[in-house]
């Protein structure tokens, strides 16, 4: 691996620590603020919108100029997001308001995270060979769910009693904060810093892109020509659908998972958000293992997906800690182990038929429409009342019937044209940008 591969897995590890740990002291702020429980999963709405809203733009932003500068850049945006609401309390905006304030902080974040990725993952492909792939998305992957671990943990720590009187007693902090959600905020800015001077060090891999498109009409016909060819790409298409349905269900699961321990276990917030993190130690370990699976092998592991799906089913049925923590391992693991192969062969057909900017443009655009879809459904699940056992029961068979729908439509697709297999680690770019779409 080249030494600008490592400073990108850093800054990466950095800015999505920050993010995950920001989004816990976000829920503890809320609280502070009385707002009601739906608010947590219109937060992480906010987040995705944006992924949504601006997908058709910042694939072209992270060809047109060096992906390392982009990150830093993205990353700013972040630091932002993150001081503003640090500052709720000192915008002007009124008490009742001051909820929907921190959602719109939280969403700056996402801003930020939209245009991020494409840079952060496009890197990846532009500094490593096909061969390498899995291999370094085992890396990015396996770092990115353990900065998810360190995240959370940090967030619960940060909001925790024992932390915050720590903090709130310390000569400097304590001039700046009033309470345990301000104290967290204000230490997670320093990482969201820690992630820019990784972002600096990035060097130039010196990979050139066709003049990107400026006009936004232009761009986004262009983008949905874009989403049209890798939905058409008998490969591109099952990596496609089950990442989109990894990562909106993982995104209702943190919430689940919280939500789960709060309701069914009778933990705090700080102890609950512990549970997200035993559950991404066993993502990172699944993650590791995946690593060693070649990239002709990636659609071997679709049954793992369904067997995670079965897996959630138990939630409801345990209570001992011993059994909470091995349930979650366990989900986590199978996760790590199913999405690492499949991420590793969209980015390459992406690569292959696309640039590295848009593909990942595209991989984001479905996979967090799909996160706003599952946190609207569980947001109103809340809001109906709807017992937290009954909406894991509904998840858990939600997608282990996907998954094996995704199964029977992968085989379809080898069955009818078995010179697929031959198109899996191919060398090739932007291949369809030049073809009428």
């Amino acid at each position: 691996m080249k030494r600008g591969f490592y400073l990108v897995m850093a800054a990466q590890a950095f800015s999505s620590l920050a993010d995950n740990a920001l989004f816990i002291a976000a829920i503890a702020l809320i609280l502070e603020l009385h707002g009601p429980d739906w608010m947590a999963p219109l937060m992480k709405w906010s987040f995705a919108l944006s992924y949504v809203v601006l997908a058709a733009f910042v694939g072209a932003l992270a060809d047109s100029f060096p992906k390392g500068r982009v990150m830093f850049a993205t990353n700013a945006l972040k630091i932002c997001g993150c001081l503003m609401m640090f500052l709720y309390a000192n915008l002007g905006v009124s008490e009742q308001y001051q909820t929907y304030l921190v959602c719109l902080a939280y969403g700056l974040v996402g801003v930020g995270a939209a245009a991020y990725s494409p840079a952060k993952y496009g890197i990846v492909t532009e500094m490593l060979p096909p061969e390498m792939l899995v291999k370094g998305n085992s890396w990015i992957e396996g770092l990115t769910v353990f900065s998810i671990i360190l995240g959370t943990v940090l967030g619960g720590v940060l909001i925790s009693p024992a932390a915050s009187l720590v903090l709130l007693d310390h000569q400097f902090i304590g001039k700046w904060v009033h309470t345990p959600a301000e104290a967290a905020i204000l230490v997670i800015a320093f990482v969201y810093l820690l992630a820019s001077l990784c972002n600096l060090l990035i060097p130039h891999t010196h990979v050139r892109y066709p003049p990107q498109q400026k006009n936004p009409i232009k761009l986004t016909r262009a983008f949905a020509s874009y989403v049209r060819v890798l939905w058409n790409d008998k490969l591109g298409q099952i990596s496609l659908a089950v990442t989109t349905l990894f990562w909106g269900a993982g995104a209702v699961l943190q919430l689940i998972v919280i939500e789960w321990g709060r309701r069914h276990l009778g933990y705090r917030l700080d102890e609950a958000s512990m549970l997200m993190g035993v559950a991404a130690v066993g993502t990172v370990v699944g993650s590791i293992l995946a690593g060693r699976i070649p990239l002709r092998k990636a659609l071997c592991v679709l049954p793992v997906g369904a067997l995670m799906g079965l897996v959630v089913l138990l939630m409801p049925l345990v209570k001992a800690t011993w059994a909470v923590y091995a349930l979650l391992l366990l989900t986590g693991g199978l996760a790590g182990f199913f999405v690492v192969p499949m991420n590793a062969l969209l980015q390459h057909r992406g690569h292959v038929l696309l640039s590295a900017g848009h593909s990942i443009a595209v991989q984001n655009f479905n996979e967090q429409l799909n996160i706003l879809l599952m946190v609207a459904m569980y947001t109103l699940m809340l809001w109906l009342q709807i017992p937290i056992n009954t909406v894991i029961v509904l998840f858990g068979l939600l997608v282990a019937i996907l998954m094996v729908l995704f199964m029977r439509w992968s085989r379809r697709n080898m069955s009818a044209n078995p010179a697929l297999q031959e198109q899996i680690g191919q060398e090739g770019h932007g291949r369809a940008l030049d073809t009428p779409h």
